[in-house]
């Protein structure tokens, strides 16, 4: 098992009092990749497109296969929107930028 250390909390925009604690080499690597594949500006990418584009800089040690991105890519996008790092678009489907 991984020690406390080695843990971040992951926000939700959603619900701004219940913050998580994940596994910190998992977030910081879907963190480089999501704000890596994001462009500066709207009209942005869709989630399928940004997984898409970001899945090959996934490290395989962490994401074997890509297994288990979509659901890091998802918490991971909603912690840096709390954070004011990416913005989604009102669009449908959902778009996202980096701020």
């Amino acid at each position: 098992m991984t020690a406390q250390s080695d843990k971040v909390l992951m926000e939700n925009p959603n619900s701004p009092d219940r913050p998580v604690r994940i596994d910190a080499d998992k977030y910081n690597a879907m963190r480089k990749a999501i704000l890596a594949v994001l462009p500066a500006a709207a009209p942005g990418l869709t989630v399928a497109e940004a997984k898409a584009r970001l899945l090959p800089l996934l490290p395989e040690a962490q994401f074997p296969g890509g297994a288990t991105a979509g659901w890091w890519l998802k918490g991971v996008q909603l912690d840096l929107e709390a954070k004011g790092l990416i913005v989604r678009e009102n669009t449908k489907p959902l778009r996202l930028h980096v701020r």
